[in-house]
């Protein structure tokens, strides 16, 4: 018999299936307290929390029995997955089940700000019958444009297609034949995109390369009058510049499910509100998971995947792979670092969407190949997708994104006693990192592209190649300072003495935007990249 504790409220079909299992003991405890839960966990082979419980390392040292985390949802911010994977304890979630109610809230956004909805409404309340003060726009005819065509992307498409909208896509991550299936034209250059969409809206996770992916240059190269909606991730939209392009005129609907800060600033809900008279505004407070819908079907996921996990099934949205022997995780845990690290290194430095990785793994850590492998993978996808990858499921999620991987283990290794090397392809161009672990499990990334160096992979990094000469760090260490950025070590690889070298800078902060722009008009840098591992 299987105890079962759930300790936030779930939807009673979730349940009802845990309960209608013999082998299963439920107790349905949504409010308990923190100090009680450490008291009883002992008892309990599985717990189901949302977000209100706090999955620590205390609690899960008192769990004993404990064999299975499940989290009703996406995020798992509040479980200790460190402690969970060295105690051998699986933690499984519910990605993909509040796709529906994300898409219709995106498609009820679009609908009201082109068509008045929501002011039309509050007129009528007023007693009023303004019906020439509300003319509105049709999405028939009209030219979506689309950030990120993953699950709800893809939803998305399909019904503003059955809108008889045009929709065009721009996902590097996503394969054509995945948007042509669609009947989507899928854009490589999310520039020529916004030169021809009537209405933008974003699917995209939150990451370094999506980060104020809508800013100045983007809303100026957009048509005057256009819609934008977003019910994603806040920050992807620079929210400044939204403001600033709506006080122009340039945009006439503004839908935001999302903000930069949530709850958003009350000073930035009066600017947008100052702003309703002339831009249709319409706002809600992070709701795309907030259907009954949605809700049960993140309880009857999360409560499918706890019974397989419990009777030894495969699970099909594990967050961890647990070790059952410590020993093994404390032997590569470095290389499995390592790995991720390049991994997220070479997401950032590739210039383009990844279509094909050739993952090398050498000397003595030949054997543990497949999850070292699996880290990379994890890396990569983390900076592309919204959900959690591990690497369990990084292999399938690779797989689902179009991306072709070549694998290759071997003891042999020319420089190191250990050596793990990925290339990245996209359209014919290439992108190498590779790195090792030194004695005293001290990381190192070792040669980018054709250059040998010797960094280590943590923190913020500004990466440059530049023409050989003299005076080039002393213009960048110029800007920088002016910026107020400091330096916190200089590392550099060339080929030979006059022809081009690259640098890498560890610095303290990020970069600003206006100041990397200016880093890149120094002549003398052929290419720059920050990347913040």
């Amino acid at each position: 018999m299987f105890k079962v504790l759930i300790t936030d409220p779930i939807a009673p079909e979730g349940i009802e299936i845990l309960k209608r299992d013999p082998d299963v003991e439920v107790v349905n405890e949504p409010e308990i307290p923190y100090e009680k839960l450490l008291e009883i966990i002992p008892e309990f082979d599985a717990i189901i929390t949302r977000s209100r419980t706090p999955v620590t390392k205390e609690l899960l040292e008192r769990a004993k029995k404990l064999k299975v985390v499940g989290r009703a949802g996406v995020g798992v911010d509040n479980v200790d997955i460190e402690e969970a994977t060295k105690r051998g304890i699986l933690v499984v979630n519910t990605p993909g089940a509040n796709t529906i109610g994300a898409t219709e809230l995106t498609l009820m956004h679009m609908l009201t700000i082109m068509r008045n909805g929501h002011k039309a409404h509050e007129n009528v309340l007023s007693y009023r019958w303004d019906r020439k003060k509300f003319m509105g726009e049709e999405l028939y005819g009209k030219t979506l444009g689309i950030i990120g065509l993953g699950n709800i992307g893809s939803q998305v498409a399909l019904r503003a297609k059955a809108f008889g909208m045009k929709v065009l896509a721009y996902d590097p991550y996503i394969p054509r034949e995945k948007a042509d299936r669609l009947g989507v034209k899928l854009v490589e250059n999310l520039h020529d995109m916004l030169k021809e969409i009537d209405v933008l809206t974003i699917h995209a996770p939150l990451t370094h390369e999506t980060k104020d992916m809508i800013s100045e240059r983007e809303f100026e190269l957009m048509k005057d009058g256009v819609y934008i909606v977003n019910c994603a991730r806040g920050g992807i939209i620079n929210e400044d510049a939204l403001i600033r392009y709506m006080e122009k005129g340039k945009v006439r609907g503004v839908a935001l499910d999302v903000f930069s800060k949530e709850p958003p600033p009350p000073e930035f809900v009066d600017r947008l509100k100052a702003l309703s008279d002339k831009v249709n505004v319409s706002l809600s407070p992070h709701i795309g998971a907030n259907t009954y819908e949605s809700q049960r079907n993140v309880a009857v996921i999360v409560a499918q995947q706890v019974l397989k996990a419990l009777k030894g099934q495969t699970v099909e949205y594990a967050v961890n792979a647990p070790f059952p022997d410590l020993s093994v995780l404390t032997l590569i845990k470095p290389f499995l670092d390592l790995a991720e690290k390049l991994g997220k290194f070479l997401v950032q430095w590739a210039d383009e969407g990844i279509r094909e990785v050739h993952i090398e793994v050498r000397g003595d850590i030949a054997e543990h190949f497949q999850p070292i492998s699996s880290a990379v993978l994890k890396g990569i996808l983390e900076e592309v997708v919204d959900f959690p990858v591990n690497i369990i499921n990084a292999f399938y999620v690779a797989k689902d994104r179009g991306i072709k991987v070549e694998e290759l283990s071997s003891e042999d290794t020319p420089d190191f006693k250990h050596y793990i090397k990925v290339v990245a392809r996209s359209d014919g161009k290439e992108k190498v990192v590779a790195g090792t672990v030194f004695e005293g499990q001290m990381p190192r990334i070792t040669e980018i592209d054709r250059y040998k160096v010797d960094i280590e992979p943590e923190g913020i990094l500004l990466v440059f190649e530049n023409k050989d000469v003299p005076g080039v760090i002393g213009k960048l260490g110029s800007i920088l300072g002016r910026a107020n950025i400091n330096i916190a070590g200089f590392r550099l690889g060339r080929e030979k003495k006059g022809g081009i070298a690259i640098g890498i800078l560890n610095l303290d902060d990020p970069i600003p935007p206006e100041v990397l722009e200016e880093i890149k008009r120094i002549p003398e840098i052929l290419f720059v990249k920050q990347i913040v591992l």
